[in-house]
């Protein structure tokens, strides 16, 4: 997407706005000789249903992603849960620097190796805040408006940023009822655990006869 790893749009980052990632999902879904599952994680899972708004799709997959009624709720409880969590958090989207522990708590559950964990750092980046506010009040998904394809909603038993309640929250705007990985943290690929997650979507896209 624009302004993330080597692409395009670094330099105003700020300005990018969920339509422009979403317009980088269009871009890229036209380019393919068939018309892809989505899979979509955490802000991911907020764009794939924003994308469903004006396109299809024969399927689509949400982990761990941000609820159609935005991150306000999620917010809050984690301003009151783990205040200091929140704080490094905005840290982090600032671009600011954060001690290894709070990644391991904001991501996962299960172990993982301080040399992964320093893997991860390396790779992270700011976030656009304008992305943020849209995810948060402003361009919240238009549920009446969206393309209604088989859907799968995962979540994940101690998801600290997507809780359970978020999860289930987005299951009932879809109708959908949602399954949760025990002791897994919002990281469902990073965790070692993640064949786990990987075989669930690979039996319900098997189940679809699309895979």
């Amino acid at each position: 997407a624009a302004g993330s790893g080597s692409s395009a749009g670094r330099d105003h980052l700020d300005s990018l706005s969920i339509t422009d990632y979403v317009r980088d999902v269009s871009q890229v879904v036209a380019r393919l000789p068939a018309r892809p599952v989505l899979i979509g994680h955490s802000m991911g899972g907020f764009v794939v249903q924003k994308f469903l708004e004006e396109e299809t799709v024969p399927a689509a997959v949400l982990m761990a992603a941000v609820p159609p009624h935005g991150l306000l709720g999620s917010a809050f409880g984690l301003a009151f849960s783990k205040p200091a969590l929140m704080t490094d958090l905005n840290r982090i989207m600032g671009g600011s620097g954060v001690a290894l522990e709070t990644l391991r708590e904001a991501l996962f559950a299960q172990p993982v190796s301080t040399d992964r964990l320093m893997h991860f750092m390396r790779h992270m980046q700011p976030e656009s805040h304008r992305a943020l506010w849209d995810m948060t009040l402003f361009d919240l998904p238009r549920i009446s408006r969206m393309h209604r394809p088989p859907m799968l909603i995962l979540g994940a038993d101690f998801d600290h940023l997507i809780p359970a309640s978020a999860v289930e929250m987005t299951g009932r705007a879809y109708g959908i009822e949602p399954e949760f990985f025990a002791g897994m943290g919002h990281g469902l690929m990073l965790e070692a655990d993640w064949r786990k997650v990987a075989q669930r979507i690979d039996e319900w896209l098997q189940g679809l006869a699309i895979a």
